[in-house]
């Protein structure tokens, strides 16, 4: 077994390696840029070592430091994570060559599977079912035009190096092909390196499903069953599960199987994943294989106790798999949220900036219920504009699926964030939806159920009477407190008025509110002025906690609480509001405030996010029409087309090609 590994890679994981080495008793080296010399890699490895600039093709793609770096630090052997590096073919060839080890698959294997390109023309020869599409190499957009419609629309344009949803565009028209394919090619060659692409039909209505397979240097093989990844978002995973609520025991072992023969018909000996599209009906298609450690297996680890990452590192050193096909077996059910920093309602764009809080719920496994949270950042950490904008991994694993989901609501409301935008909102409220509960998934998911974007979710029925009584149970222990203040005069004792108008912004819920014994009980009024039975709450929050945990008639929520003026912003389910808890003398001068209003910015072109401006398509004078593009603007190596809203005619032009811009800078104007 090695004694020191190297981590060729940043993030959460970066660090989810280096616990697993630990755990074995390896040491590790982290390799960092200038931009995360403070990272949480670096802090958790035994050594670390400088590799460059913070744009990660001078350091993190840079083959030759990170070889040095393994020469300084004595390091046997590398994991490469996923992304950067794990699928580049000229990376363990050149470790080879050093004489340090690969932690992955064989470099034959990656060639052979690893380019989108080839892996199809494989699993063809293989007699494995494939997607229809063109292979070969593109000319320019009026080949890729030509090539869609014969193959008929829409099609998937998708880079032949790529993954994690970069260099990826679905097309609906000629136009769409033309502007896509040039998009996807840029994004290729920024983030890989390789501007490639490819085309294929887009299979409508179709399901994402992967099988994760696990091979050794001796010839055996296995596959750990599934995940379900068809909640996506610009065909970037967003939700996973393990197991998929769509096979069957007969179809997940066909599947299985196929993916086996894949596997070994190109010598596949290390972790690594064949991803299939499939429909409703669960016929299915080989899309890719991924050979490297997908972002999801947590999930796999969970329902099957197998340590993946641990597995990688024992094939490497020549082990032998210690489990069979038969020692496989699939428990529990186990959902993964992907927590990135990108601001919802804004269209998901991205976010950075410092993580002025960070409370990740409480990793632990109690009533059959386990949390899990992996993440490569901390409070204080900073969410860079150069890399991907993932925060964590919030893992939960439960009996059965509406467990792991009840449990994966209840840890997305804990999970506290605080200086940057996230997406947490919008994950939280995708827990509670009906159509992802009862399992009816396709990758267009997000689009239907939020073809206009994501709005906050409206604060009502049952949902607004538990952040009401939320909201009355810390004003009355904030209150509580202020009784408590040593050093007051004497007199007689205030009496609490019980009556209470609670405002959910303009929203006003009547009720009564008072101790009784450990709980506080909250008496809702309706609209006739009769006083409905108590709902004891019971909690140990204090002020300054920024998470409400507790019961609410013994039913256990949690409830983020931030301090705003005169009142408190609860964040439950998807639902982020001011509340505002009145007496009655109170509540009757706040209903003569007037409500303030935002001002209109729509003759003005802002800057959605913080990023680099790639290009900018019109000129001062110039007439556009709605939808025509405006910008692009690039952020963590994402490129966004910002777009006309409507006609009119650009009056002037305030940033250029090159300049950096921070969320809402003006690029231009509109006469």
């Amino acid at each position: 077994m090695f004694k020191r590994i190297l981590i060729a890679n940043r993030g959460e994981i970066a660090c989810r390696v280096i616990k697993t080495a630990r755990k074995m008793g390896i040491q590790t080296v982290a390799v960092y840029s200038e931009a995360d010399r403070d990272a949480l890699h670096v802090e958790m490895a035994d050594e670390a070592m400088l590799i460059g600039p913070p744009a990660a093709a001078e350091s993190y793609l840079v083959i030759e430091k990170i070889v040095e770096a393994c020469r300084k630090t004595g390091a046997e052997a590398v994991h490469p994570g996923y992304g950067f590096l794990s699928e580049r073919e000229a990376f363990p060839r050149a470790l080879e060559a050093a004489g340090i080890v690969f932690i992955g698959p064989n470099p034959g294997a990656i060639a052979a599977m690893g380019d989108k390109i080839e892996s199809k023309k494989a699993a063809a020869k293989a007699k494995v079912s494939t997607v229809p599409g063109y292979l070969g190499v593109i000319e320019d957009d009026k080949h890729a035009v030509r090539i869609a419609d014969e193959i008929g629309y829409p099609v998937m344009i998708k880079a032949s190096a790529g993954g994690g949803g970069k260099g990826m565009r679905i097309a609906h028209s000629k136009g769409e092909v033309a502007e896509g394919f040039n998009l996807a090619k840029a994004e290729a060659k920024s983030s890989f390196g390789d501007d490639r692409v490819f085309i294929e039909k887009f299979i409508t209505d179709p399901r994402h499903i992967e099988i994760q397979v696990l091979g050794d240097k001796h010839g055996n093989v296995i596959y750990l069953g599934e995940r379900e990844c068809s909640i996506q978002r610009r065909n970037q995973k967003v939700i996973e599960e393990a197991p998929s609520p769509l096979l069957d025991e007969a179809t997940r072992r066909k599947m299985g199987e196929q993916a086996v023969a894949l596997a070994k018909a190109v010598n596949y000996d290390s972790a690594g994943t064949v991803e299939f599209v499939a429909g409703q009906d669960k016929s299915f298609y080989f899309l890719e294989m991924n050979t490297r450690l997908q972002v999801e297996h947590p999930v796999t680890e969970l329902v099957t106790g197998v340590d993946l990452v641990e597995q990688m590192i024992r094939v490497a050193a020549g082990e032998k798999l210690a489990i069979a096909q038969k020692d496989v077996t699939l428990t529990g059910w186990a959902v993964e949220s992907r927590v990135y920093a990108e601001d919802p309602f804004r269209n998901f764009l991205p976010s950075i900036g410092r993580l002025v809080k960070y409370r990740p719920p409480s990793e632990a496994s109690h009533d059959g219920i386990t949390i899990r949270n992996d993440t490569g950042v901390q409070e204080g950490g900073e969410i860079s504009i150069h890399y991907d904008p993932m925060i964590a991994k919030l893992v939960t694993h439960a009996p059965s699926r509406a467990a792991a989901i009840e449990a994966q609501a209840t840890a997305l409301d804990s999970f506290y964030v605080d200086g940057i935008r996230h997406n947490i909102p919008f994950l939280s409220a995708l827990m509670s939806h009906p159509r992802w509960r009862e399992g009816r998934l396709s990758t267009g998911f997000i689009a239907e159920e939020f073809p206009r974007g994501f709005a906050p979710r409206t604060a009502e029925g049952e949902l607004a009477r538990r952040i009401a009584a939320v909201g009355a149970f810390i004003d009355h222990v904030l209150g509580e407190r202020k009784r408590q203040i040593s050093g007051q005069m004497g007199g007689r004792i205030v009496q609490r008025e019980r009556r209470r108008a609670v405002w959910l912004e303009r929203e006003e819920v009547p009720l009564e509110v008072a101790r009784e014994g450990t709980a506080i009980a909250v008496r809702f009024v309706d609209g006739e002025g009769k006083i409905g039975q108590p709902h004891l709450l019971e909690s140990s929050w204090t002020p300054g906690d920024p998470v409400w945990q507790g019961t609410i008639d013994g039913y256990f929520i949690a409830v983020q609480a931030r301090p705003i003026a005169n009142g408190i912003r609860l964040a439950h389910q998807g639902v982020e509001v001011p509340v505002y808890v009145w007496t009655e003398t109170e509540a009757t001068s706040a209903r003569l405030m007037p409500i303030a209003t935002a001002s209109d910015t729509g003759k003005k072109l802002l800057c959605p996010m913080p990023g680099l401006v790639v290009s900018i398509a019109v000129t001062e004078g110039q007439e556009v029409k709605a939808g025509e593009a405006l910008a692009v603007v690039e952020a963590m190596k994402m490129q966004n087309v910002l777009r006309a809203e409507r006609d009119g005619t650009v009056k002037k032009v305030h940033a250029s090609a090159g300049a950096t811009l921070a969320v809402d800078a003006l690029i231009l104007d509109f006469a």
